[in-house]
Formats: structure tokens, sequence, C-alpha cells
């Protein structure tokens, strides 16, 4: 009876301590201290188990605790870890984490990145971590096509050759920036992804900024800005290999090293990768050396400075030509037939590849004059090199011609041509490959003064001065077994036989000078309400050199600079209801010069379109947003009109010479709405989305288009566009996105995403649209499943990641660009199919 008696005693207590040390019931709110806003997803643990809770959109956590004292463990992907020791209940109240990366606060800053809540633009972000996960072989553009209003293809398929377009807007209508440095082309206003090759290596996170955007500098964006932020250097000491591989010979390698901030303010990041691989395509092959260096360093409390320097030494092929849909259907290699390449002796060669190395340097300097102002400015240089291949002379590279082809739709046949060089002697080639190269110099300052004029009302102003210098010559690359080349094209040596290396067709430079400025005031009250407007100007300058069409002794080889004043205004709010619901808007309108081809539109300096109108944007934006607990949602509603829009037709007169125009008064009209939402179901499983439907459409005919002749002389009668109505090409109107996002444990996330894209119209110019003609021809809808899993686990002592990603699993066959038809259908319309299934497997070891 005593021994019950005990055993009775003994479970009591145990009872009695089971509650008296039952769970602790902790809460907090975690503030990422370089924008002072709620960090959503950050991982809450507690310390020595599994236990485990993820902040909310608004940054806050409850977590029940299996001990009534102990640690949390709080950890996010950009951020240094921080244990916070906690007893009993309690509340933490505001807990603030700090970027793992030195002068990544002054980075956001000069940047101009968009804050949650608080910027009222449409945006969407996406971090490291994502574009880690899902990017593998894919191109480093394609991360962003589950957003809205996005629009992104893989074009001829070549390593780097995709394309974005945004709201209806293609690359040059779309500000591309890196760390706040614009990358568009100061002549067209394109971007070549394929100059980035290793950009998504050092990506720290990339906004999304739809429409106006939050851009500071005087970039005059039509469809918005796409932001990108590359990763500064580490706090703390550490770095990691990693290798991926994936279908068609992808193999990539790299490795990442940061000395971390030591003890004099000196931190050091380098990293470098190599990426080759065959393509998806046929004769697409590819190889790519990318680096990249940031040097921060602490001089003061007062001062900061960081060199970085990153680029990526690359070539590829390509396949420039799209198909007739049967074309494919009749090549053995179907959607991936390409005919831009052979073999000559036995070695591969392309007629179409490119090659490129454009190296980017800046040096920022951060400067805290007081504690109300601050003053941030970057100086950069970037010098490029390279260019495409093709052909001059006879044309033997037809797909359709078997006479220098091996097999129907087979490849080049190199050696025959060869031959036939070889036989013509001292006549020289007929035929030979030359690459149109375009390298330049380009180096700019971006500066921005901060100053508090009260607790509520910020002032910023800054400048941005930038001078481009690019010169565009063709030269041999291969004879092709012959002695020479003959080339008439230069005046100055107008009996060129040229040899390798030798320049032919044309030469000549653009020179394209840019001084920009702006003024905002930015004003905050009681946290709850956010306004601002900002003016902004700028003088685009334009010059062109002629070495081939002028004497060296002619005035004319070097034309006169052309001046281009622009402005704009821009303004918008944001008002928070509560805590959860917020509202904003924005309006602005704004001018831009015409690009440099729509003033020498017809390459030379004789016939310069001195005059030509600046385009006019007007655009304006309502949004709502709503952020709970377990719902993060976004919609909004844009209206963008794009006015006098510089076009330049070139007709082919009886006698062979040519004749253009240059046509004014082109206007085009693009809104829709946009969806984007976020739900977490619980702490390891999460559901995205996303909508998008647009109308974009030319407004208007165009009458009474005058043509001349290359005298600049009237000739003919003036001719009419018909395009009122007809919808924009080349982008899909209508988008819908679905995805699940799934902790399976907490070192394994799995990933499904679906994609829809419909109301895709194929691509033409409006200039040629001279008689009246239906819609361009209307590509099928297609939808496309991706899907990534990530594990984590520990080797030896080291953390080490496997991925894996399959993109398009159910292997879809789909149409992803297209070049509109005589007759506006599919038996007329030149194609790019998309890609099939593809894969790649990702390892990472950390040190």
């Amino acid at each position: 009876m005593k021994k019950v008696s005990q055993c009775l005693t003994i479970l009591v207590l145990t009872m009695f301590c089971s509650f008296a040390f039952a769970q602790s019931t902790v809460s907090g709110t975690i503030i990422g201290s370089d924008m002072n806003q709620p960090l959503p997803g950050v991982n809450v643990i507690e310390k020595g188990t599994s236990n485990g809770s993820a902040t909310n959109f608004d940054g806050q956590f409850i977590i029940n605790t299996k001990s009534a004292t102990g640690e949390l463990v709080l950890s996010f992907v950009g951020y240094t870890s921080k244990t916070i020791a906690f007893s009993g209940d309690m509340d933490l109240g505001k807990i603030m984490m700090d970027p793992s990366e030195v002068g990544l606060q002054e980075v956001q800053i000069i940047a101009s990145v968009a804050v949650d809540r608080k910027t009222p633009v449409a945006v969407s972000t996406i971090r490291a971590s994502e574009i880690e996960l899902k990017l593998g072989s894919q191109e480093f553009p394609e991360i962003l096509k589950s957003t809205p209003g996005v629009y992104v293809t893989k074009t001829g398929g070549g390593f780097g050759d995709g394309e974005i377009r945004l709201r209806g807007f293609n690359s040059e209508n779309v500000a591309v920036m890196i760390n706040g440095v614009p990358v568009n082309d100061m002549e067209n206003g394109r971007v070549y992804w394929s100059n980035w090759a290793g950009l998504g290596d050092v990506t720290s996170s990339m906004q999304v900024q739809r429409g106006l955007g939050a851009s500071k500098v005087a970039v005059p964006s039509i469809g918005g800005t796409i932001n990108i932020i590359s990763k500064t250097t580490d706090v703390e000491e550490g770095g990691n290999f990693y290798t991926t591989l994936g279908n068609d010979g992808f193999k990539k390698f790299g490795v990442t090293y940061s000395t971390g901030l030591m003890d004099n303010g000196l931190a050091v990041t380098v990293s470098g990768s190599k990426t080759d691989g065959d393509g998806y395509v046929d004769g697409t092959p590819f190889n790519a050396i990318s680096y990249f260096l940031n040097v921060s360093k602490e001089i003061n409390d007062k001062h900061k400075i960081a060199l970085t320097a990153f680029g990526a030494k690359q070539t590829h092929g390509q396949r420039q030509n799209p198909y007739l849909v049967e074309t494919f259907r009749e090549s053995e290699s179907g959607r991936k037939y390409n005919s831009d390449w052979g073999y000559k002796d036995g070695q591969f060669t392309s007629v179409e590849d490119n090659f490129y190395h454009k190296p980017q340097i800046s040096l920022n300097h951060y400067w805290n004059i007081s504690q109300a102002s601050s003053l941030s400015t970057a100086a950069y240089v970037s010098v490029g090199s390279g260019g495409g291949g093709g052909f001059s002379g006879v044309n033997k590279f037809r797909f359709d011609d078997d006479e220098y082809r091996i097999g129907n739709l087979g490849t080049v046949d190199f050696d025959k041509i060869v031959s036939e060089n070889e036989t013509a002697g001292v006549e020289g080639s007929e035929s030979i490959l030359r690459a149109s190269r375009n390298d330049h110099i380009w180096y700019g300052v971006l500066s921005t003064f901060k100053t508090d004029l009260t607790d509520d009302l910020v002032l910023l102003t800054g400048l941005d001065l930038r001078g481009y210098e690019g010169f565009h010559f063709t030269e041999v690359t291969d004879l092709l077994g012959g002695q020479y080349f003959s080339d008439a094209s230069d005046v100055n040596n107008p009996n060129n036989q040229a040899q390798v290396g030798d320049k032919i067709l044309y030469d000549n430079d653009g020179k394209v000078g840019w001084l920009g400025g702006f003024v905002q005031a930015e004003y905050d009250i009681q946290e709850n309400f956010n306004a601002f407007v900002s003016v902004s100007a700028s003088n685009t300058s334009y010059q062109r050199v002629d070495r081939f069409l002028y004497l060296d002794s002619d005035p004319l080889q070097e034309s006169d600079v052309y001046n281009f004043f622009a402005y704009g205004a821009k303004g918008g709010a944001n008002y928070r209801l509560d805590d959860r619901n917020n509202v904003f808007f924005n309006l602005g309108y704004f001018e831009r010069a015409p690009f440099f081809n729509s003033i020498f539109a017809n390459r030379n300096n004789t016939d310069v379109n001195g005059d030509a109108p600046n385009q006019r944007i007007t655009s304006f934006e309502v949004g709502y947003g709503h952020r709970a607990e377990k719902l993060s949602a976004n919609i909004n509603l844009y209206h963008t009109t794009w006015k006098d829009r510089t076009e330049f037709a070139s007709f082919q007169a009886q006698d062979g010479t040519r004749n253009f125009a240059n046509i004014l008064g082109v206007n085009a009209l693009h809104m829709g709405v946009e969806l984007d939402f976020n739900y977490r179901v619980s702490s390891t499983f999460s559901v995205t989305g996303m909508a998008s439907i647009g109308d974009w459409r030319w407004q208007n005919n165009v009458e009474d288009v005058i043509i001349f002749d290359e005298e600049n002389n009237a000739v003919g009668d003036p001719i009419n566009l018909f395009i009122e109505d007809l919808h924009v090409g080349n982008a899909a109107q209508t988008t819908f996105g679905l995805g699940t996002i799934y902790k399976l444990t907490p070192k394994t996330t799995f990933t499904i995403d679906y994609l829809y894209n419909g109301d895709i119209y194929a691509d033409y110019d409006p200039s040629n649209r001279t008689t009246k003609r239906p819609d361009a021809f209307k590509l099928p809808d297609f939808g496309l499943f991706d899907s990534a899993i990530r594990h984590g686990f520990k080797f030896g002592s080291l953390d080490a990641e496997l991925t894996g990603r399959i993109n398009n699993i159910f292997d879809t066959e789909f149409i992803a660009d297209a070049r509109d038809g005589a007759e506006s259908d599919v038996f007329t319309t030149r194609v790019f199919y998309g890609f099939g299934r593809t894969f790649s497997l990702g390892a990472k070891l950390n040190f």
C-alpha cells in the first residue's frame, strides 16, 4: 500500500510539474532594418526543437513553445540570423533584423526600391531564394513569367536571346536597371540579356515596378521598370560551391567566397562560374564565363564606398529566322529545327551566332551628411565588345535551297560553298561569313541628395549624366575558302579586297549624350498616408559619324549634333485604411526623345530627321491592397496612352533605290486589370496566384504619309496606314497563374506552378499596314506546368542543398512568338515554337 501511495505521489508531482512548466505563448513583430518595413515569411524556430512558426504579411508571429524558457532563432534569406531569449508568455514587440549584406540598404536607396504598402505603384518582388530555386537552366527574365502583365519568351531559343514584354511593351519601352544604373541600349532602347549571362547568380532581389514605377532618375519607361539589385558582400565570412546539370548538355559550375565584414571595415565578395551546353534548339551551342566582385569599405560613420564589377564573356549559336508551321512539321527535328548552321571540314559552324563581353564597373559613395541629409553617388563605366554573325555575298544559306543543303531541310553544305570559292580563285569568294559588330563605351554618374525638411516631408533631388559611343561595323570572319571578298561599300577604298578581320559594308559611330535631373517631394504622415510628386527633365543629344559613305575630306562624315529636350511629371499617394487594407493611385505625363535610328532614319548623315517630335505618354493607375494573417492580395487598374510614336518605313523603288517615310501621329492605348495574391494555408503550405487581362490596341489610322527618295525629294502619291483598333502583337494580353509552395520538412521545399497565356497576336510592323487587312494572326492559347524541389542536408559539418527542376512538365507544344503573314493565318505566318520539357539538377555546398 505504501508503494502504491508513493507511485500516486510521483504521478501527481509529475502532472503538477508538467502543468507548471507548460508551453508558453510568445509573439512579436519582425522588422527589416534596411527599409524599416515588416518582413513576411521569417522562420521562427524554438532552439533545440523542430517547433516553429513564420511571420505573416505584417511581420507578426505567435509561437507556442514547448518550454517555459528558452531561445527563439529567427532566420530569413538576405538577413542575418538572430537569437532572442524568452521566459513565459511574452510579447517581444518589434524585433529588428539586419541585412546579411554590407551596403545593401544604400544600394536599395539609389536603386529606388519600392516599399510594400507605402510606394504607390504596382510592384512584384522576387528574392534570391526564389531565383535560386526556380531558375535552373532557364533564361534569366523567365523568373518573372508568373508576374502580372509580363510575357517572356526565348524567341529563337539561343542562350540569352530571351525577350520580355511588360503590359504589351517590348524591352525598348521597359526600363531595366541594375543597382539603379540603366542598361537599356542608349541608341535603340533594347536590352540584350545575353550580355548578363551570370546575373542570376549574383542577384539579391528583383522588382517589377509596373507602369510609372518608383525610379527617381529621369528614366521614361512606358511599360514599367525591372529593377535588379545585385548582391553586395556578406556580413559574415563564408562561401559556396555550386553546380547545375540539365538537358541537352547543360553544365554550370561556380564558386562564391566572402571575407565578411573585417575589423578594418573592409568586406570582399568574389564569385565566378562557367556555363556551357549544346542548346535545346539545333545548332545553338553556348559557353559563358561569368564573374562578380564587390569590395565594400566603411570608412567611418559618415562615409561608405563600394566597388562592384560583373560581366560575362559569352558566345552562342542562334536561330534568327522563324519558319512556317509546315516547315517545322516537315523537319526531322520538329520544333527544334534551325537552318542556320552546318559542318565545315567536320567542324561545327554557325551562320548566325552571337558573341559579346560587356563588363560593368561601378563605384558607389554613400555620405551621411547629417542626421537629416545624405548623398548617394554612383559612377560607372561599361565597355562592350562583340556582335552577331551572318553572311554576305550570294545567299547560299536559304533553308529551302536544296543545292546547298545536306538533305531536305538539312544542315548547310559548307564544304560545297568552300569548294566553289576555292575554284573562283582570283575572283574572290562569292559567299562569306561576317560579323555585325556593336562595340561601345558607356559611362555615367548618378547622384541623389536626400534631406528631411520636416518629420513628415522629405526632399530628394538628383543628377543623371551619361555618355555613350557605339562603334558599328561589319567584319569578315571566314572567307569560306576564297582568297578575298570584293566590297565596294567604302568610298575611301572602293576596290577593297577584304581579308578576315577587315571591315566591309559599313563603318559608323553613334554618339549619344544624356543629361537628366529630377526633384521629388515625399510626404509621410502617421504611417497611414504617403504621397509624392516628382518632376524630371532631360536632354538627349545624337551625332553620327560615317567613314564608308563619305570621303575623309568630306565635312558630312561627321554630322551635326541634334538635341532633344524632354520632361515629365508624376505623382501618387498611398492610404492605409487600417492595418489590413490600403488604396493607392498614381498618374504621370512624360515625353521621350525619339531613338537614334529615328533621327538618322536612312542610315546616313544627309537625310536627317532632326525635327522628329518627342513621344508623349500619359498614364494613370489605381490599386487596392489587402494584408491579413493568411491572405495578401493586390488588384490594380491601369490606363496608358502612347502618342506620336515615331515610325520609319522603307520601300524598294522600281529602279532599285530605296524610298522612305517618317511617319508621325501613330498612337496606342494600353489598359487592363491585374491581380496577384498569396494565401498562407499554414506555416508549411502557401498558394500563390495572379491574373492579368489587358486590352492593347493601336488607336488611329494615319493618312497622307509622304514618301521621299534618297535625296529627300517627295516621290509618288502619299500613303495611308490602316491600323486603327488592331491589337498590339507579340504579347499575351490575358495571363493566369497559380502556384503552390509546400514545405515537406523544414529543409525540403516543393513547388508546382501553372501558367496560362492567351490572346497573343502575331507581331507586325504598323508602318507596313498600307492596305486594309484583318487583325494579325491570333496564336493558340496555351498553359504550362513547372515544378521544383529543394532539399537541404548536412554534408559532414557543412550545409548542402540539392535542387531539381522540371519545366513544361507535360511537354506541351505551343507557339511562343510569331511574325504575321500575308494572309494573317496559320499558313502564312512564321513562328517560333517554345521549348518542350526541360530539366535541371543543382547542388550547392556552403562553407
